[in-house]
């Protein structure tokens, strides 16, 4: 039996959905020119790197090549090259042109041309608060160690887990060391994000026990502090929110006037442009990393962070007497950094507490599931046992014949006969009283 080639291209690997939109933007390509050279369409590439589709086939192995870091030198890569060669060639040529294709001015607010075209540009980080620190390859080597030390073991050739005075480091540790590494500053940053103290310790709950229950997929992750962020972002900006009571309406604002002038003025924005600067200025991120977190074009988000400067700049005096568009982005990112410092907010609960929680809501669901399928497998049933086995027709109306009022069943009732029923009705129903008519 003969081995298909479509079979053998569909093995292909592929980074993370992200680490693909990440090397398309450093070689310059646009998602139209990976689209034309592919044969699909725009979409289909968005979608690729969104992680929603995966490709198959030989078009998977054509886009892994066209996005791989080497270039291609012989066969099916070079034909790729030159199609795409001299469109690259001339956005490559301009990293700026990325970012500004629409708005020229998107630059000086971004203060960094060489971010917009996918280069990483180191951002100022506090030593503790707003920001969480930047997820490393140390991220993930906690799980990948109790791999390779469970794997060593068989094999006999053990890998030394990543911190060597502990044995058996479990997926559990792994995710405890991440919750504790993230969780506390992610708390503040999701309730710059909403304005709710109980809603920011509620989303990153609920994003950690989303995460434990996908972990094989999480802890494989290129940035699994920034899966877990993605999730609490999303279910902090649900508007489902709004239709319970106690998230309806945001905090009260801080007590001191920057504070506050600075809380009003991110509520004001609308959602996506708040979280567009969060992640830029807040968190950190470069141009192309919030673009793909917020699943919007380097572009857009470069639109929408110069938008977000604009309205802030109008409301705080201090940001429009900065001198130029860094000294702005750095005293937006402190300014940030102390308001989430400032306001109490609740910590988040143990991991182990979150593990659990993530188990039973699990748990729970998943005996609602199965009850659910009982109950519908019990009507069935009964349905079945009661319903006839046979078309029994209806009889049919008795019909006027040679004008001769139909006998086909009984007829209805008069007034006299009514009476009488009702009469026989309330009498006693034994004793000779009923033999004897009553007197008038």
């Amino acid at each position: 039996m003969t081995r298909s080639t479509t079979a053998g291209a569909a093995a292909e690997p592929l980074p993370s959905p992200k680490e693909r939109r990440r090397l398309r933007e450093a070689k310059a390509l646009s998602e139209e020119q990976v689209a034309e050279a592919v044969g699909v369409t725009r979409a289909t590439v968005r979608s690729w790197e969104t992680g929603r589709t995966s490709p198959r086939g030989r078009k998977r192995a054509l886009y892994a090549r066209i996005i791989a870091p080497e270039p291609p030198e012989t066969g099916a890569e070079a034909a790729v090259q030159a199609v795409v060669a001299p469109e690259a060639g001339a956005v490559a040529a301009k990293p700026e042109a990325v970012a500004v294709a629409a708005k020229p001015e998107a630059v000086a607010v971004a203060a960094k041309p060489e971010a917009v075209a996918g280069e990483a540009t180191p951002r100022p980080e506090p030593e503790q608060g707003l920001s969480a620190p930047r997820p490393t390859q140390a991220g993930t080597t906690g799980v990948e160690a109790a791999e390779a030390e469970e794997a060593g073991a068989e094999e006999g050739t053990g890998a030394a887990p990543e911190h060597p005075g502990e044995r058996g480091f479990t997926p559990a540790d792994a995710f405890d060391a991440l919750y504790a590494r993230t969780a506390p500053d992610l708390v503040r940053q999701t309730y710059l994000l909403t304005g709710r103290r109980a809603l920011a310790r509620e989303s990153v709950e609920r994003a950690f026990q989303l995460a434990w229950h996908r972990w094989p997929e999480v802890a494989v992750d290129r940035d699994p502090a920034g899966w877990v962020r993605a999730a609490a972002y999303e279910y902090a900006m649900s508007p489902w929110h709004r239709m319970r009571r106690r998230h309806r309406h945001p905090d009260a604002p801080p007590a001191e006037p920057g504070k506050r002038a600075l809380f009003r003025a991110l509520l004001d924005l609308p959602p996506a442009y708040r979280r567009t600067l969060l992640l830029y200025e807040g968190v950190g991120l470069d141009l192309p990393e919030t673009a793909a977190e917020t699943e919007a074009s380097t572009p857009a988000a470069a639109g929408r962070l110069m938008t977000a400067h604009a309205a802030l700049t109008e409301r705080l005096p201090e940001l429009a007497e900065a001198g130029s568009p860094t000294e702005r982005s750095a005293l937006l990112h402190d300014r940030l950094d102390g308001l989430a410092r400032a306001e109490h907010v609740p910590l988040p609960p143990p991991a182990g507490a979150v593990r659990a929680g993530g188990e039973n809501r699990a748990r729970r669901w998943t005996r609602t599931a199965v009850a659910g399928v009982a109950l519908l497998m019990l009507l069935t049933g009964l349905t079945l046992h009661t319903a006839p086995t046979h078309y029994e027709p209806p009889i049919s109306p008795a019909e006027r014949v040679g004008g001769v009022p139909p006998r086909g069943g009984p007829q209805k009732l008069t007034a006299q006969d009514l009476k009488l029923q009702k009469t026989l009705r309330e009498q006693v129903a034994h004793g000779p009283e009923r033999l004897v008519p009553a007197p008038r």
